[in-house]
């Protein structure tokens, strides 16, 4: 099956340069302009991935960001010509699962959907086992997470952290070893991307149990301790 992407972007030019360079590589490809449009294209046209611009007309990159979240898992990457690293760990904290700083660079543009189609990919071949602790379960193959029997709906990148860090329950990892073996070592992020998935997932896990926490590890990373064993 073809891969969709969708590209939003309000410069025509780098829309139909992105299709053209897309297409070539067999993508399937959509373009919208503005952010109502793109709204009304991700719905009806489902892609697999969205190439998202910050700057748009009506509603802009981040609150585009915000309602693909709020209904869909599917990898997003921002491209914008704010470079800043505010910016960036804004849209990794919004959901988003990359950044690329314009002008574009097709050979890295290529590299990191690649990268990031990948990664999502991995939870179609998952062993599906199922991990529990206290009030929380984690399974790969339904990609749920439960915390006092509620679903939670998370990015593939979060489940994925947390499930890896749970299998290896009180193990201390590095940021870049947690880069290393849950985004790939052809990751092309920094370990940022790290701290702004376990803030997330602390938000959600908060108050869920006194017998398991996500600690941090100063000078180190982080673990997912449990004080008490099932």
């Amino acid at each position: 099956m073809t891969t969709k992407i969708l590209v939003i972007d309000d410069d025509i030019n780098i829309c139909d340069l992105l299709r053209m360079y897309l297409e070539k590589e067999g993508y399937e490809v959509r373009t919208a302009n503005d952010g109502v449009e793109a709204m009304t294209v991700f719905r009806m046209y489902e892609p697999d991935l969205v190439l998202l611009d910050i700057m748009l007309p009506k509603k802009d990159g981040w609150q585009i960001c915000r309602e693909i979240r709020e209904q869909s898992s599917k990898p997003v990457i921002m491209i914008s010509a704010k470079g800043e690293t505010i910016d960036k760990v804004l849209g990794l904290e919004l959901g988003a699962d990359d950044y690329i700083v314009k002008p574009l660079d097709m050979k890295e543009v290529f590299a990191r959907i690649k990268a990031v189609l990948r990664r999502y990919a991995k939870h179609d071949t998952a062993d599906g086992e199922l991990i529990k602790f206290d009030n929380l379960e984690i399974s790969l193959r339904k990609y749920e997470l439960k915390i006092r029997g509620k679903a939670f709906d998370l990015p593939p990148r979060e489940l994925e952290l947390l499930y890896f860090l749970a299998s290896n329950y009180n193990r201390v990892f590095t940021r870049d070893q947690l880069l290393d073996k849950v985004w790939g070592f052809d990751y092309l992020g920094d370990s940022r991307t790290v701290d702004v998935h376990i803030k997330r997932l602390r938000e959600k896990l908060e108050g869920a149990s006194d017998t398991w926490s996500l600690k941090t590890i100063w000078g180190v990373g982080y673990k997912f301790e449990v004080t008490t064993e099932n």
